[in-house]
């Protein structure tokens, strides 16, 4: 027995054990309660250098944009109870708020107007992004050359060019009005001093990527900075009313540099589009709070500015003076506005192995499927030869709509057999040769008719016999229902498996 416990009751021994059990169980004072690993994620959070993406742990790709090798630890906020505080307005019914302060005013560019749905609305934050060289700050320095001559006060900040070399393309364009402010400043700050001084009725700043706050972490450009100016310009532009137009940069993949949040704060995000080879340049709206977004504005860049092209047709169909193989003319459609036009084919002997596909202006793969409808399902041998499509004017067809046009070029290349004059050709061409009704063929025959146009080939309703004809104004419609009808129609083939009644022919060119 153990000197220690001689003389101690064993019926208290139990006892003993049990406040030492009890004892374990309570925490030591001099002891420091150690942080645990949820806690320090609470306060330490990760985002992608990109596009703003976050986490609650570090990952190597980012999960928004899959940007390699972004994502950088920044510190969390602290979550905090939020207790109601006072309202800068009272809530009211949406019925009693006045719309006049809302309402559209021109830009004083009637291309911009119809791409906006009316023009500018006071208080909205306007990005236009494209490519450099597209044009976008010729643009908009003639949108405040023109509002400036309707005694409106504009401002217009340039963060990239100096005062001097500004001057030098308003000169240039005829953009030198007594009413529009140049500042060329790269802090928000002082900025926002313009403002307040010069009391604009517009703002224009070329671009948001040059301008950075000494107040925020980050370098000019970044994700911080870029949603940060873009949150503060908006708030100025919404307390006082004042409609802004931001420049945008790209990326070399097309999107806007910069966070996503960009386009989700500013109420209208502008694309300018353009081939460098081309003077067109094509206005589209990507997002717009305050109208459609499936119309464009077209314009010609030139050395004296930029001018409003109305009716662009011109630019992608060729007058010839007498009918030429190989080309057919099409209506398509550019947001809600037809144009007109021209696939042109030239199909040549092979003098490789492998027989040569050029094509431009025209999917690919589209071309490789009516190749194949014109040999299996009209009887056109094309697999041996060299083709080449293209359109007139470097304008692109997505849709389907241009498919007979397009197969009716080749066929006319292939048989060197010229398409009648004032012909153009409409609808898309199925697998089994059969033409398909596409949308809006009534305005794209108007837009035909209205520039001389007398003959259209168009698909066939189902209630129709294979091909019959009608009248639309001054303009003769011919409904087909497949295509080699259409190409004996204009007699482009005279054989193959089906033959089509002398009386529907069309009397040659």
């Amino acid at each position: 027995m153990d000197r220690s416990t001689a003389g101690v009751d064993k019926s208290s021994r139990p006892r003993v054990m049990l406040a030492r059990r009890d004892g374990l169980s309570v925490g030591s004072p001099s002891v420091t309660t150690m942080t645990t690993s949820s806690a320090k994620r609470a306060t330490t959070g990760y985002r992608c250098t990109e596009c703003g993406w976050t986490s609650t742990k570090w990952v190597g790709r980012c999960g928004e944009c899959l940007a390699w090798g972004s994502v950088n630890e920044v510190g969390g906020a602290n979550i905090a109870r939020v207790s109601p505080g006072p309202v800068s307005t009272p809530a009211i019914p949406i019925s009693s708020v006045h719309g006049r302060a809302s309402q559209a005013q021109s830009s004083g560019v009637s291309e911009l107007n119809r791409v906006l749905g009316g023009g500018i609305v006071p208080g909205a934050v306007l990005l236009l992004a494209g490519e450099p060289g597209v044009g976008k700050s010729t643009l908009l320095l003639e949108v405040a050359a023109q509002g400036a001559r309707r005694g409106r006060r504009i401002l217009y900040v340039s963060g990239e060019e100096s005062a001097a070399q500004v001057r030098m393309r308003a000169a240039r364009t005829g953009a030198l009005e007594p009413s529009l402010y140049l500042a060329c400043e790269v802090e928000l700050s002082a900025i926002l001093s313009h403002i307040d001084a010069v009391a604009p009725d517009l703002l224009v700043i070329d671009s948001i990527q040059t301008i950075s706050s000494n107040d925020i972490d980050g370098v000019s450009g970044g994700v911080t900075q870029v949603r940060a100016v873009t949150a503060a310009l908006m708030r100025v532009a919404k307390d006082r009313h004042l409609p802004t137009l931001l420049v945008g940069h790209v990326t070399k993949d097309g999107s806007i540099a910069g966070p996503r949040a960009l386009e989700h704060i500013v109420d209208v995000v502008l694309q300018f589009e353009g081939e460098r080879n081309s003077r067109l340049r094509v206005l589209r709206a990507v997002k717009n709070r305050f109208g459609p977004v499936d119309e464009i504005g077209c314009f010609d860049l030139s050395d004296n500015g930029i001018v409003e092209v109305a009716d662009p047709t011109g630019l992608f169909v060729s007058r010839h003076p007498e009918p030429m193989s190989g080309t057919c003319v099409t209506v398509t459609l550019e947001g809600r506005r037809p144009l007109l036009a021209e696939v042109q084919a030239l199909v040549t002997t092979s003098v490789g192995a492998t027989p040569r596909r050029a094509v431009s202006g025209i999917d690919s793969s589209r071309l490789a499927m009516l190749l194949a409808v014109l040999d299996r399902r009209v009887g056109l041998q094309l697999s041996r030869l060299d083709i080449y499509t293209s359109t007139v004017g470097g304008a692109a067809l997505r849709g389907p709509s241009s498919d007979l046009a397009a197969a009716v070029a080749i066929a006319s290349a292939a048989t060197n057999t010229a398409v009648p004059a004032s012909t153009v050709a409409i609808g898309e061409v199925g697998l089994a040769g059969e033409l398909r009704q596409v949308p809006n063929v009534g305005q794209r025959l108007a837009e035909a008719a209205r520039l001389g146009f007398t003959r259209a080939v168009v698909p066939r309703h189902h209630q129709q016999t294979p091909a019959t004809r009608r009248r639309f104004d001054d303009m003769q419609v011919i409904e087909c229902a497949d295509l080699f009808r259409t190409l004996a129609l204009l007699n482009v083939v005279g054989e193959g498996p089906v033959r089509l009644p002398a009386e529907l022919r069309l009397p040659g060119s």
